[in-house]
C-alpha cells in the first residue's frame, strides 16, 4: 500500500515540473543550443573547404568604368528580357483627324527629347482611330460618329466652314455659298386707268387683273476671317464681305406695273450686283472669367432689335457696340444707322445715301423671373430726312405720291417692352411699342402732325407631343382724324415680322397697291399707307389693324414641318381711308388670311432648305368698299410660292 502510495506522488509531482512554466522555458534553451552549435560547425567546416571571398565593391555605375572594376560576384543576374534597352522616344501614332482640316498653318518648332512629353505642333488636328461603330461602312444616309469629311461636305468639320485654323492657332476662315430661288404666282390688286393703259379696254372698276408672276434668285458668296479660339469665347477681330449677284424677273397683265410708261409693257427684268455685307468687328475688353466682353463693330451689318421684327429688321451701313455681362445672361446692343438706299427690284444695298438715321439701343435679360423667360427694352430713334427719290422704275417714292406734294422730315422715337421665352409649359411672346415724335408736313394730312402712336402684339402657344398649337393677337392704332395735327396711326421703320403666319400669310407677304401708295407693303403688318418700305418715308395718318391669329405647327417627321394659320383683320379706324378715297362709309372689316405651308430639310439641317405655301385673302365688306366699289364684291386672292435654298 505505502509503495503503491509512493510511486502515486512520485508520477504526479513529474506531471507538475513538466507543466510548469520553468520547465518549459528550461526546455527552449536546450533546443536553441543545439541548432545554434550546428550552424557554428557547419561554417567551420566552409573556412577549411572554400578559399575566402573577397569583398563586394559597391559603387555608383558612373564610377564602374573599365579601368575601375574590380572582380565581383553580382548577387541578381536578369533574365534576357528584361536587360533594360537604350532608351528610344516614343513615337506617339499619328491618326487622321476627323473632318476635312486642309493643309496645317503652324511650323513645328519644339523638338522632342524623351519620351514622357510628345510635342502636337497643331493642337487643333489631333486625329482619332478608325472606328465603324455599327459595322455598316459609313453609309451617307445614317447619323454616324467619327466620320471623315471632305472638302466638299459642309456639314461635318471643314477647314472652309471655320472648324481649323488656317494660319497659326487663332485664325480661321469662314466661306459660305447660297443659291437662293424663289418663285412666286400671285393675285394682287392691280390700279388701272381703264380705256387708255390696260389691256382690257372694257374694265370698269379702278383694278384691273390682278394676275402676276414674279421670279428672284441671289447668288451668295460670304468670307470670313476671325483671330480667337472659335466657339470657345469671343472673337478678337473679325472681317466679313457678303457679295450676292441677282437677277429678278416680273410680268404682270397690266401696264403700268413695271413702269409708269405703259409703252414699257407688262414684264420686266434685273440683274444686280452688291456688296450687301462689310464688317469689321473687334473686342474692346473682357468683363470677367465668365467671357463677358464688349465688342465694335461697323460697317454693312444685319440688325434686328426685337424677338419678332417688329420695328427694325435690315442689313445696312452702321457702328454697333454690343457685349454680354452676369455670364452671358445679359445681352445689349447700341447701334447708329446710316442707312444706303435699296434698289428698286432686288432690295439689295446701293452705295447711295438714304438720307435716313436711326439709332437704337436695347438691353436683354434672360431667366427673368421664369426660367426660359427673355424680356428687352428697348429705345429707337429714326430721323427720315427730307428729299426727293424716283425709284429705279420711275416711280415717285419720297414724298409719298398724295396729298401736298413737299419735302418733309419725320422724327419718332419709339419707346419698348417685349418679352420672348415660356412660362412653365405655355411658350409666349409679347411686345409693345409707343411712338411719340413730330412729321413735319404729312401729306395726307397737309400740315404737321404730332406723332403719338401704340402697337402691341401677344402670342401664346403650347406644344403637345409633335404639334403646337398658336393663337396671337396684333395691334397698331390707327388715325381717327386726319385734320387734327395728331398722326395716332402706327407706322414701323423697316419692319420684317415673324409673326401670325409670317411669310406664309398673305396679308403680310403681298404688297397691296391703293392709288399711288400702299395699303400694306411686302413683308409687313402695318397699313401705313407709304409708297414703299424700303424707300418711302414713315406715315403716321394711317388707319391702323387689329389681327386675331389661329394657327398650328405640326411636325410631321422629323425632315417635314407644316405650318398652317387662319387670320381675322379689322382696320382700326377708317376715317383716313374714307378721306384718302373720296368715299364714305367704309367697313371696318378687312376679311379672312388663310395660309398653309411646308417646310422640308432633308438632311436634317440648314444646307438644303424647301420652303413653299399657298395663302388666299377672302375679303371682307371693308375690302369690297375699297377695290371694288361699283360691282360691290372683290373677288378672293390666291398666292403661292416655293422657295429652295442651298448652302455651303
Amino acid at each position: 500500500m505505502n509503495h503503491l502510495h509512493g510511486a502515486t506522488s512520485l508520477s504526479g509531482l513529474r506531471r507538475g515540473l513538466y507543466s510548469s512554466r520553468w520547465f518549459l522555458a528550461l526546455r527552449a534553451v536546450a533546443v536553441l543550443a543545439f541548432f545554434l552549435g550546428g550552424i557554428a560547425a557547419k561554417q567551420t567546416h566552409a573556412q577549411e573547404v572554400l578559399p575566402p571571398t573577397p569583398p563586394m565593391l559597391i559603387r555608383p555605375p558612373v564610377l564602374s568604368g573599365p579601368q575601375l572594376t574590380q572582380p565581383t560576384t553580382p548577387d541578381f543576374v536578369p533574365l534576357p528580357h528584361f536587360i533594360e534597352e537604350p532608351d528610344l522616344l516614343l513615337q506617339w501614332p499619328v491618326d487622321p483627324p476627323l473632318g476635312y482640316t486642309g493643309p496645317s498653318g503652324i511650323r513645328p518648332e519644339e523638338p522632342q527629347l524623351d519620351s514622357h512629353f510628345v510635342p502636337l505642333a497643331d493642337r487643333w488636328r489631333s486625329g482619332f482611330p478608325e472606328w465603324d461603330r455599327y459595322d455598316k461602312g459609313h453609309p451617307a444616309q445614317d447619323e454616324y460618329p467619327f466620320v471623315e469629311g471632305s472638302k466638299w461636305d459642309p456639314y461635318h468639320q471643314n477647314f472652309l466652314k471655320g472648324d481649323y485654323p488656317i494660319l497659326g492657332q487663332h485664325n480661321f476662315f469662314i466661306l459660305t455659298a447660297t443659291e437662293n430661288l424663289l418663285l412666286e404666282a400671285r393675285q394682287v390688286p392691280t390700279p388701272n386707268t381703264p380705256f387708255e393703259s390696260t389691256p382690257d379696254p372694257g374694265s370698269e372698276e379702278f383694278f384691273g387683273d390682278p394676275d402676276q408672276y414674279f421670279m428672284n434668285n441671289n447668288l451668295l458668296i460670304s468670307t470670313e476671317w476671325n483671330h480667337g479660339d472659335a466657339g470657345f469665347k469671343p472673337a478678337d477681330w473679325r472681317v466679313k464681305l457678303t457679295n450676292i449677284f441677282n437677277i429678278n424677273h416680273l410680268v404682270a397683265d397690266e401696264y403700268g406695273v413695271v413702269s409708269p410708261d405703259v409703252r414699257k409693257g407688262t414684264g420686266r427684268f434685273r440683274e444686280r450686283y452688291a456688296l450687301e455685307e462689310w464688317i469689321f468687328e473687334t473686342k474692346l475688353a473682357d468683363f470677367g472669367p465668365d467671357y463677358d466682353f464688349v465688342s465694335a463693330r461697323a460697317g454693312s451689318q444685319f440688325f434686328a432689335s426685337d424677338f419678332r421684327g417688329f420695328i427694325f429688321a435690315d442689313v445696312n451701313r452702321a457702328f454697333r457696340l454690343f457685349g454680354t455681362r452676369f455670364s452671358n445672361r445679359d445681352q445689349f446692343n447700341l447701334i447708329y444707322f446710316d442707312q444706303t438706299e435699296k434698289d428698286t427690284n432686288s432690295l439689295l444695298n446701293t452705295f447711295d445715301d438714304r438720307h435716313q438715321n436711326t439709332l437704337i439701343a436695347n438691353y436683354y435679360r434672360q431667366d427673368f423671373i421664369w426660367p426660359g423667360y427673355t424680356v428687352s427694352c428697348s429705345y429707337h430713334y429714326n430721323r427720315d430726312q427730307a428729299s426727293v427719290e424716283f425709284d429705279k422704275n420711275g416711280f415717285l417714292v419720297r414724298p409719298d405720291p398724295v396729298g401736298v406734294f413737299a419735302e418733309h422730315e419725320v422724327n419718332s422715337h419709339y419707346l419698348g417692352f417685349a418679352g420672348d421665352g415660356h412660362i412653365n409649359r405655355v411658350n409666349i411672346s409679347h411686345a409693345f411699342y409707343w411712338a411719340l415724335g413730330k412729321d413735319e408736313l404729312n401729306p395726307l394730312a397737309g400740315r404737321p402732325v404730332n406723332i403719338n402712336a401704340q402697337m402691341a402684339a401677344l402670342e401664346l402657344s403650347y406644344d403637345r407631343d409633335w404639334i403646337r398649337f398658336r393663337t396671337s393677337y396684333f395691334f397698331a392704332s390707327g388715325d381717327d382724324n386726319i385734320f387734327d395735327g395728331e398722326g395716332t396711326g402706327f407706322d414701323t421703320i423697316f419692319d420684317n415680322p415673324n409673326f401670325a403666319g409670317g411669310q406664309f400669310s398673305y396679308w403680310q407677304r403681298q404688297t397691296i397697291k391703293l392709288f399711288g401708295v400702299n395699303l400694306t407693303n411686302r413683308m409687313s403688318l402695318v397699313p401705313d399707307l407709304r409708297s414703299s418700305k424700303f424707300q418711302g418715308q414713315t406715315n403716321f395718318v394711317n388707319p391702323g389693324l387689329h389681327l386675331f391669329n389661329m394657327g398650328y405647327d405640326a411636325e410631321l417627321t422629323p425632315k417635314l414641318r407644316s405650318i398652317n394659320n387662319v387670320n381675322f383683320l379689322w382696320f382700326d379706324q377708317t376715317e383716313v381711308l374714307e378721306q384718302f378715297v373720296f368715299q364714305p362709309n367704309i367697313n371696318a372689316f378687312i376679311g379672312a388670311d388663310v395660309s398653309t405651308g411646308v417646310e422640308y430639310r432633308p438632311l436634317l439641317n440648314n444646307n438644303i432648305i424647301f420652303v413653299g405655301g399657298i395663302s388666299m385673302l377672302i375679303p371682307g365688306p371693308g375690302f369690297d368698299d375699297l377695290y371694288a366699289p361699283l360691282d360691290g364684291q372683290a373677288n378672293t386672292l390666291v398666292a403661292g410660292f416655293a422657295n429652295l435654298a442651298l448652302t455651303y
